[in-house]
């Protein structure tokens, strides 16, 4: 095993270490048997209700993957949906959220046979447009608790909601200007050509990269300049990243004899609580991004050991489980059809 490969091992651990350390120190914090006996407590039409919002903001998430696919080819919402699984079960297999961004045009051509250079336009525009929304929300929220937090948890908070918007800003603009990469590509295709040989070959692959560029490009123009692609998702989003957590938050408050003040503000203050999951600290934000939410809902008055049974239940419904059950479909992966065209 080369070095570099140690240090990229021994930085994963490291990462899951850390996780499991965020999600022991959670646990605690709170009296677990008092947690336990308040999840008893919760009435059936509680938990039907958090269930139901729960599936709307699964369909809801889906929904976000088809907008940005289906211009492409006939593309069936089942497989934007499969798509969907796959790669939040690879983001929360791998220490980085990017891992599975950078899988996604790969899933996406095995899952709806459209061409590499849409899939990879349709990956690169679900993930800046995805940004850019979380961004501008979660700033609504961070306002909200500016001057409520200690110092340090509202700079970790603010941190990542700004980073949300400067990538997800940052992604659209590289995507609709992939082709500035053809200059370099065509000047590299002309000093391989002159090795003996094998030159002609390999300046040929290098000139067939630029065509995939220009083809990237011109299909990411094509749904970031449509209004519609940005309306439709952004009624997806909504639905899957402040709506169903938020109300299901709300559901799980009042179903454990808690409230949040005001209601119309939680959703909002969820989104930017959430927001540490961008940072690469640990596999899919586990543990870290318990504790912070946590600790900002604390900060604002939520009893401790109900907020704790509160965010547990809210990830695992809204991102363990789905991630866990897209392992299924990943089974499924045409592994031939990663092969480039």
């Amino acid at each position: 095993m080369s070095e570099r490969t140690r240090r990229g091992v021994a930085v994963t651990l490291l990462q899951y270490a850390v996780g499991l350390a965020a999600l022991a120190w959670l646990v605690t914090q709170v009296d677990v048997r008092n947690v336990l006996g308040l999840l008893g407590t919760l009435d059936a039409a509680t938990v039907g209700l958090v269930l139901v919002v729960s599936v709307a903001g699964l369909l809801a998430r889906f929904y976000t993957w088809y907008v940005v696919s289906r211009p492409f080819g006939d593309v069936r919402y089942r497989e934007a949906a499969s798509a969907d699984l796959i790669v939040k079960f690879v983001n929360q297999l791998l220490p980085s959220r990017l891992s599975g961004r950078v899988a996604a045009p790969f899933v996406i051509r095995s899952q709806t046979g459209i061409s590499y250079a849409d899939a990879t336009a349709t990956a690169g525009v679900h993930t800046g447009i995805y940004a850019v929304y979380y961004g501008l929300v979660a700033l609504v929220g961070v306002g909200f608790v500016f001057g409520r937090l200690p110092w340090g948890l509202l700079a970790l908070v603010g941190l990542s909601t700004s980073l949300y918007v400067a990538a997800g800003g940052f992604v659209l603009l590289a995507g609709m200007n992939l082709e500035l990469l053809d200059r370099l590509i065509e000047g590299l295709a002309g000093l391989v050509a002159s090795v003996p040989r094998v030159g002609g070959r390999m300046a040929e692959r290098l000139r067939d990269g630029s065509e995939f560029t220009t083809d990237s490009t011109a299909s990411f123009r094509e749904l970031t300049t449509d209004p519609r692609v940005w309306v439709h998702y952004g009624a997806g989003w909504l639905g899957a990243l402040v709506l169903a957590p938020g109300l299901r938050v709300l559901l799980l408050l009042w179903g454990f004899g808690a409230n949040f003040e005001p209601v119309a503000l939680l959703p909002l203050v969820l989104v930017a609580a959430y927001s540490v999951t961008l940072l690469p600290l640990t596999p899919g934000g586990v543990g870290v991004t318990e504790a912070t939410a946590t600790a900002v809902f604390v900060a604002l008055g939520v009893p401790g050991n109900v907020i704790v049974a509160v965010i547990l239940i809210d990830r695992f419904l809204g991102t363990y489980l789905p991630a866990v059950v897209g392992w299924y479909p990943s089974l499924k992966l045409d592994v031939s059809s990663l092969a480039p065209e």
